[in-house]
């Protein structure tokens, strides 16, 4: 199994790829899963989904607010007090805002994008890097998107958060190498999923058109010619927390179909 034995925790647990991490973490063995979120029930969902998956794997719960470094820290400090150990950190907690221009949005909304997909994101390497570095190591993965390589309307102030995420982990790549921690960074694209299948179904019904027409425009542009789902790019994600990529740090693995390479 990918993770056996491993004790892992995902941030920003959600309806798409955040539960799919924790779900895929369970099912590759882990010996813990700490999951975190704002809204406790929907840790109570992934728990229930994750014992589902492999019921010998231990979950705890913590409600927790990545932009609040003390928030953060309780997590961390309440993974190491359970479990001993943390193998690996998935960042998956993110906010895209509202859609909006680079030329005109409201830059207040700039900040709250920001102080989550990037300041949310740094607390939470923060908070776990002295415990990986006191136990010898660790991975961590960061979940950043397409739209910072292959710009789509509305997505600028979301781009640009993890176009500095991307940047970020490169120089924590460099900085804590020497302590053999990891880090990566996972890009997603279009992911089937419940987040992309609501708003599929939601953007069809404004434009009039059938949800296969749409789904199908989208499969034109990826070489595969089909969405990838989220638990795909789950685990996707999970294999650079893992011991087969002992060599990999300071990478972007695009998990998207290969879109990216499409104009």
């Amino acid at each position: 199994m990918l993770l056996k034995d491993k004790v892992i925790i995902v941030s920003g647990i959600g309806p798409g790829l955040g539960v799919k991490l924790a779900v895929e973490a369970a099912r590759e063995g882990a010996r813990a899963v700490a999951i975190s979120a704002r809204t406790a029930s929907k840790l109570d969902d992934a728990e229930a989904r994750m014992k589902e998956a492999n019921p010998a794997c231990k979950v705890l719960k913590i409600v927790t607010d990545m932009r609040d470094p003390a928030s953060c820290k309780r997590l961390v400090e309440g993974t190491h007090k359970q479990f001993g150990r943390i193998d690996g950190l998935a960042n998956s907690g993110f906010q895209w805002g509202a859609p909006g221009t680079a030329d005109g949005s409201d830059l207040n909304a700039w900040r709250e994008i920001l102080e989550t997909n990037v300041i949310g994101t740094m607390n939470m390497v923060q908070a776990v890097v002295p415990v990986m570095k006191a136990q010898g190591g660790g991975a961590i993965v960061n979940i950043s998107s397409m739209a910072t390589v292959k710009p789509h309307s509305g997505e600028a102030g979301y781009a640009a958060s993890k176009g500095a995420l991307n940047t970020a982990s490169k120089y924590l790549a460099i900085e804590l190498g020497a302590s053999n921690i990891r880090v990566n960074v996972a890009r997603m694209g279009w992911m089937l999923g419940v987040p992309v299948q609501g708003f599929v179904a939601h953007d069809a019904k404004q434009k009039g058109i059938p949800e296969k027409t749409y789904y199908d425009a989208i499969a034109a542009n990826i070489p595969l010619r089909r969405l990838v789902t989220d638990t795909e790019c789950a685990r996707a994600a999970l294999f650079l927390l893992s011991d087969y990529a002992s060599a990999v740090t300071g990478a972007v693995i695009d998990a998207n179909g290969g879109e990216y390479l499409t104009m």
